[in-house]
Order: structure tokens, then C-alpha cells, then sequence
């Protein structure tokens, strides 16, 4: 960093610095658990020491080893995420499946279920675009969620989840299944370069709808972008000004892309590696059952959960280690 003329080139000073960033993420948690595991020797030699059992002593040790132990499991927890992306934010997208107002009130349950995950890591949450359903619930949702690791932790959660319970909807008090797709992308830096020609796009100017003051549904300041190649449709209504809208639609929009082009390249390796297939969207990643018994369980790691309102509460967790450790294993 003390290298003269560095910061004359931006760029280059960006890289460093984003370079100094990654290091710490490492070396810090790395030396505070060195810290912790001397403290300990250094414990257990005055231990040794004593004639006597000193139970004030041993307490401090049993602290320092379990407060070791913890340190470590979140050091290997990081090893897991060393993708490109995992430190970078993420992009998530919920839609409901078939099912109507059944469906739409899942998946607005998991809305509120990864908004709790995020605000017990300390993460930011914005909701970039949300369509709520007619009676209840929403027919889709588009949330950023903004934090160190974000994606990389949320990626384990892209998949179809499932709900069985009795339906609060249904007069008959009938048990329902309902299903709704999570989607989770990287949020793209503006240092990738990712092509959008402005031919290839088509942008709509609307009234954006449900709550948000009388300016936001009277004037047209929300923005749908279609990017005409791939089909793909982002959309934004969440600030007042159209020309924030379009930016935001941009970024989602750029998000996509780039996690197209992934899945692209994972295509490619799929043919090679058959054992990526199970973790594609489409298969069914996860069931949460309210009745006739209350369990989560994780069909990919078959990890169960009896306590399905603290999962829904965002005790998601045990899910994303259980699922990392299972993809750090087959990557063995």
C-alpha cells in the first residue's frame, strides 16, 4: 500500500485495496483464534501447575476451549466459501408455484422468513420489487440482500421449498401443500464487464402498485426492463424517481445476466460432472411440515428440524452449513 504512485491509478488502488480486504477476512479470525488457543495452553499450564484444582481456573479454560471450538467452526465455515463470488451480495427472487393464495402466502412466508435470517447476521435488506397477491400473500418478490458472504451462504438456499399444513384459507380446514422457487444471484460490480447494448432492450414505464404514498401510484415511476436475447424481465418500483428505478432494473438486471453466464459454464461442467445435477433448480430442496407434526427437512442433506417456526423465524443456519459442508465434501 506504501508503494508510491499506486494511487495515481484508481483502478489499480482498487484492486489493492479489494486485495487488503480479502487478506484480512482471513488473517484476522486466523490470528484472534491463535489468541484464544495460547490463552488456553497458557491456562492449562497454570493448571498443571497448581497443587490443587483451581476451579476458577478450569471454568476460564472450558470458556476459552469453547470459545476456540466456536472460532474454529467459523473459520472452516469461511474455507467453504471461496467461490468467486461469495463475499458478494446477494439477489433474491421468490415466486409462488400453482396454488393461488395458498402459494402466494408461502412465499410470502419465506419472504419474511430470509428478511429474519438477514437481520440476525447484521445484514441490510432492501426489497427491490414486490407484487403482492390479491387476497393474500405475493406473486413475487425481488430482495437484495447486502452483507459480507451474503451470496455465497444465501446459494444454498436456490431451490423449490414445499409447505404441508392446514390451510387458513380453506373453510374445511383441509391440510395443502404448497410450493414456491427461491432464486439467488451475485450482485455484479460495476468492474465485471457484462454487454447490455441498448437495442437489446425494452423498457416499460408503469404506475407502480400497492403501498408507497400518493406520488409513487400516481405518477409512472416504476420501470420493467426485457433484455429481448434472453427473455430475462427484471423490474423495480420501490423508489419515487423513475431514473432510480432504471438504474436499479440495470443492476438486476446485469446480476442476471452474469448468473446466466455461470450456468452456462456449470452446463458445460455438468456433462463432465453428473453429480451437479441434483443441486439444479427444479428439484425439491426442502419441506416444511406444520401438520399433522411440525419438521424441516433438507432433502439434499437430510438434515431434520423439529422446531419449524424457529426455521421460519430465520434459523437457517444449520441448513446452509449442513448444505456447504456437503458440496465441500463431494468438491474433496
Amino acid at each position: 500500500m506504501a508503494e508510491g504512485g499506486i494511487w495515481s491509478d484508481a483502478e489499480r488502488a482498487r484492486k489493492v485495496v479489494e486485495e487488503v480486504k480479502t487478506l484480512k477476512r482471513w488473517l484476522e479470525p486466523y490470528h484472534a483464534l491463535k489468541r484464544r488457543v495460547d490463552e488456553g495452553l497458557e491456562l492449562t499450564e497454570l493448571l498443571e501447575a497448581e497443587s490443587d484444582i483451581d476451579l476458577d481456573l478450569q471454568r476460564s479454560l472450558e470458556a476459552e476451549a469453547d470459545a476456540a471450538a466456536q472460532a474454529l467452526e467459523s473459520l472452516e465455515l469461511q474455507h467453504m466459501l471461496r467461490g468467486p463470488d461469495d463475499a458478494r451480495d446477494a439477489l433474491l427472487t421468490i415466486h409462488p408455484g400453482a396454488g393461488g393464495t395458498e402459494s402466494q402466502d408461502w412465499a410470502e412466508m419465506l419472504m419474511r422468513m430470509y428478511t429474519r435470517w438477514a437481520e440476525r447476521h447484521g445484514f441490510d435488506v432492501e426489497i427491490l420489487d414486490l407484487l403482492e397477491g390479491e387476497e393474500a400473500g405475493i406473486k413475487s418478490a425481488e430482495i437484495e440482500v447486502r452483507g459480507q458472504y451474503a451470496f455465497g451462504l444465501l446459494r444454498a438456499e436456490k431451490g423449490v421449498h414445499r409447505l404441508v399444513r392446514i390451510s387458513p384459507f380453506d373453510a374445511q380446514a383441509r391440510r395443502h401443500t404448497s410450493f414456491a422457487s427461491v432464486f439467488v444471484y451475485p450482485v455484479v460490480d460495476d468492474d465485471i464487464e457484462i454487454e447490455i447494448r441498448e437495442d437489446d432492450l425494452r423498457i416499460d414505464v408503469y404506475r407502480a402498485s400497492g403501498k408507497g404514498g400518493q406520488h409513487v401510484n400516481k405518477t409512472s415511476s416504476a420501470v420493467r426492463i426485457t433484455h429481448l436475447p434472453s427473455g430475462i424481465v427484471v423490474a423495480c418500483q420501490n423508489e419515487r424517481s423513475q431514473f432510480k428505478n432504471k438504474a436499479t432494473a440495470l443492476k438486476m438486471l446485469k446480476a442476471r445476466l452474469y448468473e446466466k453466464a455461470l450456468e452456462e459454464q456449470e452446463a458445460k461442467k455438468a456433462e463432465v460432472d453428473k453429480q451437479k445435477g441434483d443441486i439444479a433448480f427444479g428439484s425439491q430442496i426442502r419441506s416444511y411440515v406444520f401438520q399433522p407434526y411440525t419438521m424441516v427437512n433438507d432433502h439434499r442433506t437430510e438434515l431434520k428440524v423439529g422446531d419449524v417456526q424457529k426455521v421460519m423465524d430465520g434459523d437457517l443456519d444449520q441448513f446452509i452449513e449442513a448444505f456447504l459442508k456437503q458440496q465441500a465434501g463431494r468438491a474433496a
